[in-house]
């Protein structure tokens, strides 16, 4: 009979050498790592509060001396484009490399003030860049009306009221996006090839013949998992947070909270990849089945993207998903301050997740 000394042992040299062969292997490093960190990068670089630029063309015919013209090209998101003639105009416009071509003429009469028409000719190439076109045009004609006729009565005014509250960065959704990101390909690719070759090479064979019992190496291999991920999550959210500002609420407080709620997901992650391990008959075929599990989490869980803006009911059905599940929880622990014991439902179905897929990776666990 084996000592429990004995198996705690066993569990950390099996999880000392399997993160050495993650540490060696360049695919978890890349998918585990590299790859979110250059997400990271990218999407925090995005200025998402500017306004894209307008190109406009301007017509042959268009008056470029009145008071609108010179309003309107001060205007900040728009620029206009030189050089073209009116096909190479024709031509931008049907392909979508200018917004509009834009012509202003007087449509006043004798002893009337001052009136134009403005006329912007577009194409569906444009998408709704025409409509924030429209909006920033009439905000310059608007400018206009009130020095020109500031007695004029209006229907209604519109005042805003701004209030103290945090400033939501792009950095603050991509990020715990991320790190999800970063679980799900380190749980479940990084387990079920490490396994996998580990029963193929005989590995788990011989380890049969001693003393340690099954439950000992799954703790040992999700200790070297858990060692990857500290390391990978330390690095990532100092990233985030000394680079792009992103926003721990709490401070250390935060960040630890965030790592203690990982572990819920990182259990999720690799139950899957020892359920591919032992299921699969060959190498060939971990690659298809991880990806058929893998792919449409990260296209439907909110990692890149809001899943409001999926239809209602797909909606319903991405948000009992356990990397949406995973993802929404460490944006509120992170932005709104959340603490874990104040997501009674999301801890709760994390854990349903956990009770389907543990027992069934236990089971599914081969020696050979």
């Amino acid at each position: 009979m084996s000592h429990p000394a004995n198996q705690v042992k066993a569990a950390f040299a099996i999880s000392k050498y399997s993160l050495l062969a993650t540490l060696r292997s360049p695919t978890s490093i890349v998918f585990s790592l590299l790859f979110p960190v250059i997400f990271i990068v990218v999407f925090g670089s995005i200025n998402v509060g500017k306004v894209p630029d307008q190109e406009l063309a301007i017509d042959r015919r268009c008056d470029t001396n009145n008071l609108v013209f010179k309003a309107i090209r001060k205007v900040p998101g728009i620029i206009f484009s030189k050089g073209l003639s009116q096909a190479g105009q024709e031509d931008a416009l049907k392909k979508g490399r200018i917004a509009a071509v834009i012509n202003i003429t007087a449509d006043n009469g004798p002893n009337q003030p001052p009136h134009y028409a403005i006329n912007l000719r577009a194409s569906a190439s444009t998408g709704g860049s025409i409509d924030l076109l429209t909006t920033e045009i009439s905000e310059a004609i608007h400018h206009i009306d009130q020095k020109i006729f500031p007695g004029n009565a209006t229907v209604a005014m519109v005042s805003v009221t701004q209030v103290a509250g945090r400033v939501y960065r792009n950095i603050d959704f991509i990020l715990p996006g991320q790190l999800g990101f970063s679980l799900l390909m380190a749980g479940v690719y990084g387990s079920s090839f490490l396994l996998f070759s580990l029963r193929k090479n005989l590995v788990l064979k011989r380890l049969r013949a001693t003393p340690v019992k099954r439950r000992s190496i799954i703790s040992g291999e999700m200790l070297s998992r858990l060692f990857f991920h500290i390391a990978g999550f330390v690095v990532m959210v100092a990233l985030g947070y000394f680079v792009f500002n992103f926003t721990l609420i709490n401070g250390i407080e935060t960040f630890f909270e965030m790592l203690v709620f990982s572990l819920f997901g990182l259990f999720i992650f690799m139950g899957i990849g020892f359920i591919i391990s032992g299921v699969v008959q060959n190498e060939n075929s971990i690659a298809p089945i991880a990806n058929t599990i893998v792919l449409p989490q990260i296209l439907l869980c909110g990692l890149f993207f809001p899943i409001q803006n999926y239809p209602h009911w797909m909606e319903q059905f991405c948000s009992v998903l356990p990397l949406t599940l995973f993802v929404d929880g460490l944006r509120k622990i992170a932005f709104e301050g959340t603490h874990v014991w104040e997501l009674p439902l999301t801890i709760g179905g994390l854990v349903l997740w956990n009770l389907v897929i543990c027992p069934l990776s236990v089971r599914s666990f081969k020696w050979e």
